[in-house]
């Protein structure tokens, strides 16, 4: 069989006639008499042929074939009828007509000629197998009759199979030309569609400015969505959260006051879009409780909201508003969607990347703090040492010329002086990069830090260590402990006037996976309300540097201190994702000191 995208026309149409003809033959011989036994069967066998026809027509398939076997099994029938009918004295004599009909339908002129004369043969035969030639002559005028209505029929229908055959044709290739047209329109659609989402691939993708990847979304969403008188009335927003609120990032057709409007997005179609993940299209947005704030919806029948979402990560929204309710269609929503998505992947690498710079402007900064605090603590210390060994050395000096008996003991305070430098060089090196650390674990590297404390500052710290709670540390954590620690305990020394440090470090409970580390001293304390207000004037960078520090290891810091009753530093530190998300939460914020 042959199969083709368009109905074979020319089949539907001698179909249509052919049941016609049948309908016919059925009330030609109802009226005249009861239908014959063979009648009955030969209209069934036709009835079921054109039936099976029909049902290929439908399926737009073709037999091998088809026309002429059309044609030779419509003359087979017309010959069957004309037989059991009763031949020329019968009331159908003219069923030849059925496969006239199917020879003009299908070859017009020609066809409906070459038909009529083989029906004329075929009929002219049968007549006279049924009467004999001797009786002919008593038919003749019947005979003449039957030969002018088969030519008749076959010059009608061949005159009018071409006019109806040009009138199909006309109609096929307007089809066709409609389908090509569409198809044409289709692709160059989709070509379009394609080049906006390279194009905003490409946009998006070429850079890492947030301000940039909102204007460029927007941009080419309006580009994307049609006519330039279309895009001029379209109302667009890109709504992002600010400490749980909705703020406008970047927007078109928004007035100065519109874009200062802040949501919470807690009812209405934005609360919607946030909580189903899905686009939401609303009818009549000036009607929403929170979108109908907006001066220039107020003449928009239709809005859509696309969340810009990723994961559990919500950034905002994306807002498209238009004075026609039927604007968003299926295939414009999907297109916007589509530009969303990528929107969100743009956002979030924006993100990282301001993140990292962060970061990275956040280790400059600490670098140079070090650097600071290096110079700082040279000058206060090792420098100060040296310049008074050089004076003693011109006092030394001086009393070699007048007093010598004196030089002895000035030596010693000379000796004195090179040791403290010394000890201090080592306790800044030692502080710097403790190998102890490394190589022996925490316990040895705050035990060596308490020593030298003690020998270079003549400061009492005393540690308080659990055993099991170091082990519940690794590598990376111990580093940051002992430089908190560190931090913690200079900060005391320098500014408490404290005669002794403590330092503890237990866990908090068996069940929390958290550990506590507190340093505290009996110094003369402080206001911690007060410092932290004024802490961007201040030139230490002490509590900054505890907090930054805290943070890399998910910690929670918190300092209690008073004038006149010492500080306590405590640090909360958990030591699995479940006692992170704990202590984020605040369930672990209140420890019980015991």
């Amino acid at each position: 069989m042959r199969k083709a995208d368009f109905p074979f026309l020319p089949d539907l149409l001698t179909l249509a006639l052919r049941w016609l003809a049948l309908v016919a033959l059925v009330a030609a011989q109802a009226l005249a008499e009861a239908p014959a036994p063979g009648f009955l069967l030969a209209l069934a066998a036709a009835s079921g042929w054109n039936l099976f026809l029909s049902i290929l027509a439908v399926a737009n398939n073709r037999l091998p074939a088809h026309r002429p076997l059309s044609i030779a099994v419509d003359l087979l029938f017309s010959g069957v009828f004309f037989y059991t009918s009763g031949g020329l004295g019968g009331v159908l004599a003219w069923a030849g007509v059925l496969a006239i009909l199917s020879g003009a339908m299908y070859y017009e002129w020609r066809g409906a000629l070459v038909s009529t004369v083989l029906v004329t043969l075929l009929e002219g035969g049968l007549a006279v197998w049924m009467i004999g030639a001797g009786g002919l002559s008593t038919y003749l005028l019947p005979a003449g009759v039957l030969i002018g209505l088969n030519l008749a029929a076959g010059a009608a229908l061949g005159m009018l199979s071409r006019r109806v055959m040009r009138l199909l044709r006309q109609r096929y290739r307007s089809l066709l030309a409609l389908r090509e047209e569409t198809e044409r329109t289709a692709q160059i659609k989709e070509r379009k569609r394609l080049q906006i989402f390279y194009s905003m691939v490409e946009t998006l993708s070429a850079t890492l400015n947030y301000e940039v990847v909102l204007d460029s979304a927007l941009n080419l969403s309006i580009s994307a969505l049609g006519e330039e008188n279309e895009s001029t009335r379209l109302v667009s927003a890109v709504l992002l959260f600010e400490n749980d609120r909705l703020v406008t990032a970047e927007a078109r057709g928004l007035s100065p006051a519109d874009r200062r409007v802040i949501f919470h997005g807690e009812k209405g179609v934005l609360a919607d879009a946030l909580k189903s993940g899905q686009a939401q299209l609303i009818i009549n947005p000036s009607g929403d409780p929170e979108l109908g704030r907006l001066l220039a919806l107020q003449s928009c029948r239709a809005a859509l909201c696309l969340p810009l979402r990723r994961g559990l990560d919500a950034y905002g929204l994306l807002l498209f508003a238009y004075p026609d309710p039927a604007f968003f269609t299926p295939e414009r929503r999907d297109l916007l969607e589509m530009i969303g998505h990528q929107v969100v992947v743009s956002i979030q690498n924006a993100r990282l990347f301001q993140e990292v710079r962060q970061e990275k402007d956040r280790i400059l900064t600490a670098q140079e703090e070090t650097r600071r605090k290096l110079a700082r603590d040279l000058h206060d210390g090792p420098t100060q040492l040296v310049a008074g060994i050089a004076m003693r050395l011109q006092v030394a000096e001086r009393l070699l010329k007048h007093r010598p008996a004196e030089v002895s003991e000035e030596l010693k305070r000379i000796e004195e002086l090179a040791r403290r430098a010394t000890q201090e060089i080592r306790h800044m090196l030692f502080t710097l990069r403790p190998l102890a650390l490394e190589s022996e674990g925490l316990v040895c590297a705050l035990e060596q830090m308490s020593d030298k404390m003690k020998d270079t500052f003549q400061q009492n710290v005393a540690l308080e260590l659990d055993p099991q709670a170091v082990q519940l540390l690794d590598l990376n954590r111990q580093s940051v402990v002992f430089y908190l620690v560190e931090e913690a305990v200079n900060n005391a020394r320098k500014h408490a006037q404290a005669s002794l440090i403590r330092v503890r470090l237990r866990p908090i409970a068996e069940d929390t996976a958290m550990l506590l580390l507190e340093i505290a001293d009996n110094g003369k304390g402080f206001d911690v309300a007060g410092v932290n207000h004024s802490y961007e004037k201040r030139g230490s960078l002490g509590m900054v540097n505890l907090r930054e520090r805290v943070e890399m290891i998910n910690a929670a810091l918190r300092i209690q201190s008073a004038p006149g009753k010492g500080t306590r530093v405590q640090v909360i530190i958990p030591l699995d994702d479940g006692a992170v998300d704990r202590l984020q939460r605040g369930l672990a914020r209140n420890p019980s000191p015991n």
